[in-house]
């Protein structure tokens, strides 16, 4: 174990919405921080989904973390994986066995999948909460159809095939919707009629309706474009185990499925609840309003990572927008703490929530009216919104156009060339 001698003021550790927007802040205002991350890139959650479904490709959710602070010298990038976290003493330990130490800490070192101890699934489901993730899947899915089309070619019947998405909530209606319209609407361009028609897509959740943060009418909606595009929705059923060759739900029905896709829930990383602070729900900090940990003094905790209170005993839910807000607001309350005055309680202004389905198919409550939209107005506003919130101009330059492309001519390189993304 080595001990690092720094100056830094700061020690952030986790570079997802949270994370960067603490550092820009930081980086901006010239305070020494270090922004720790495993991976040397921010990606940008919401999209995984369309790398995954070949909409678009992995550097158009994926910004290396040293471009984003060239001109931010104060901070400084470490790749690393965070071994361990000392709360009290405000120090994190690295893969290499280096422990580095700062008067103020900062954990929004993000969430992992949670199984939820379904037998199988950690062994044999795709997640979705990584590039290496969605790439993985996107490559898995791609073999299928090349599978299915090389029996074709041989002249063998194909046996129907099913792709289960597990968990109903805005990732997984997300996945499902594009999983099949890339069925119905760009397999035929490179495979035959009867790729096509192997393939179906199963939906299951506990839960009995989709989105359930969203409204009935939207969820009535959702449930019935998704059934237009061919999805099977089991609700109210949950998947009791996952084998490499499909899954068992509540009911007794099994699914043959060489593909299970789980976006079923998320859990704090481990390391945060080792870090000497009793967690709360889900393996999250639970933190003042001030986004401060209670009881260690120059302690944040944000993003996955943490319970943040809405001021109405509730807490916000685990949106990108509260995580990149909750960052840079938790900066200001560090420059707070250097200059000696007052920190202020974290305001989250609410934009809504959205959803996408397919093709001119989307769900919103915009604002804090949470005023609802359906249909081709809500898929404009999906990509409107999206398109802003990445992270530069050049994802958001290629983004747009991948999906103007997507959009008139159901054109996929990164389809076409999927293998090139296996791993």
């Amino acid at each position: 174990m080595t001990n690092a001698t720094s100056n830094y003021q700061v020690i952030i550790v986790g570079a997802g919405f949270a994370g960067v927007a603490a550092a820009r802040r930081l980086g901006k205002a010239k305070i020494p921080t270090l922004l720790i991350d495993r991976n040397n890139y921010s990606q940008f959650q919401p999209l995984l989904y369309q790398v995954a479904s070949s909409q678009l490709p992995p550097s158009d959710v994926a910004e290396p973390l040293r471009a984003i602070f060239r001109k931010r010298p104060s901070v400084r990038v470490l790749t690393a994986e965070v071994t361990a976290i000392d709360a009290a003493a405000h120090t994190v330990t690295v893969d290499d066995g280096t422990v580095y130490s700062a008067p103020t800490l900062v954990i929004a070192a993000g969430a992992v999948v949670n199984f939820f101890g379904t037998p199988g699934a950690a062994e044999h489901a795709y997640p979705l909460y990584s590039v290496s993730d969605s790439t993985r899947l996107g490559a898995a899915i791609i073999e299928q159809f090349d599978k299915a089309d090389a029996r074709v070619a041989a002249g063998e019947a194909l046996d129907p095939t099913n792709i289960v998405v597990v968990g109903a909530g805005p990732t997984g209606v997300e996945m499902a919707g594009a999983i099949a319209e890339t069925i119905n609407s760009v397999v035929p361009r490179t495979y035959s009629d009867a790729v096509r028609e192997a393939f179906t897509v199963h939906l299951a959740d506990l839960a009995k309706t989709v989105l359930g943060p969203f409204t009935e009418e939207l969820q009535q909606y959702a449930q019935e474009h998704l059934e237009e595009l061919g999805v099977q929705l089991h609700l109210g059923t949950s998947v009791k185990e996952v084998r490499a060759d499909g899954v068992t739900l509540s009911d007794g029905e099994v699914l043959a499925a060489p593909i299970v896709i789980w976006a079923g829930g998320l859990h704090a990383q481990p390391v945060v609840g080792q870090a000497g602070i009793t967690p709360g729900r889900g393996g999250r900090l639970n933190v003042n309003d001030d986004l401060t940990v209670p009881g260690f003094p120059g302690v944040y905790a944000l993003g996955d990572a943490a319970n943040i209170p809405d001021g109405a005993g509730k807490t916000l839910p685990g949106l990108g927008a509260v995580a990149k807000q909750a960052g840079a607001w938790a900066g200001e309350n560090i420059l707070a703490d250097l200059k000696g005055t007052q920190r202020t309680a974290f305001e989250y202004h609410d934009r809504g929530f959205m959803a996408m389905i397919g093709r001119m198919a989307a769900v919103a409550e915009v604002g804090r009216s949470h005023k609802q939209l359906h249909g081709s107005l809500a898929f404009a506003g999906w990509l409107a919104v999206h398109d802003v919130l990445l992270p530069s101009a050049r994802p958001r330059y290629n983004a747009l156009v991948n999906w103007v492309r997507d959009y008139f001519t159901e054109d996929r390189t990164e389809f076409i060339v999927g293998d090139a993304t296996r791993t």
